[in-house]
């Protein structure tokens, strides 16, 4: 997966940035048709913001936000969002299944 992170603003510490990289590709275990991810960090004035959207083959694009005091919280803030997200679209896929022909067939005719 490819991972393209910017800031605007700011000055990202490369600790932060190794950890985005590391955390984003793991959540190629919840989709593995995940492809690339497009990360911006921003800062204002007391707030750290960070915007994440994944590109997925497909399908629509996932969008996130996070924020927090500092870029580590607004980034597990950003990570759990997308977690979630992810797993919910792989259950819906999962359980959105045509009910068995025998089972149809059975109903009709009781």
């Amino acid at each position: 997966m490819r991972v393209q992170i910017s800031s605007r603003h700011t000055d990202v510490p490369d600790a932060v940035m190794d950890r985005t990289q590391d955390q984003l590709r793991k959540l190629t275990r919840y989709d593995p048709d995940l492809r690339a991810a497009e990360v911006i960090f921003d800062s204002n004035k007391r707030k750290k913001l960070v915007e994440a959207v994944l590109h997925i083959d497909g399908r629509e694009p996932k969008i996130a936000r996070g924020e927090g005091d500092t870029f580590q919280g607004a980034l597990n803030q950003l990570v759990d969002r997308l977690g979630r997200m992810l797993r919910r679209g792989r259950d819906q896929r999962r359980d959105h299944q045509a009910p068995k022909l025998s089972e149809t067939v059975s109903g009709i005719e009781e």
